[in-house]
């Protein structure tokens, strides 16, 4: 997994990358309580918004963390969004990218710098 400053995460394999929020940012946000996906066949540049989040405590947009096609997006989450409150490392997952620029993956932090990042 790769991670940005502001939160999202990206897991690679092959040619796409599947993207969703950090337990640090779920926490931050507190309870998820409604999600809007992106639409499937959007592209989708790094450091654009996403999708958003809405919580108990206030909304949040979700960058995405590399450029690609938006190739499929957790359904699942319209009716059950808690999935981002309790996995959002895992079942949680927002949606799917079609890598577009592989090499943007090199300007993202390991799980290492990350974790320094939030023990600030």
């Amino acid at each position: 997994m790769k991670f940005t400053e502001s939160h999202e995460w990206v897991k690679v394999e092959g040619e796409q990358g599947t993207i969703g929020i950090t337990q640090h940012a779920q926490r931050e946000l507190g309870e998820i309580v409604y999600v809007e996906l992106p639409e499937v066949g959007t592209v989708i540049k790094a450091g654009e918004e996403a999708a958003v989040l809405e919580s108990t405590k206030a909304a949040a947009d979700v960058y995405s963390p590399i450029t690609g096609k938006v190739i499929e997006v957790n359904e699942s989450l319209s009716d059950a969004s808690e999935k981002v409150n309790f996995s959002p490392e895992q079942e949680g997952w927002i949606f799917k990218v079609e890598l577009m620029n592989p090499k943007e993956l090199d300007a993202l932090m390991d799980s290492g710098a990350y974790k320094a990042l939030i023990a600030q």
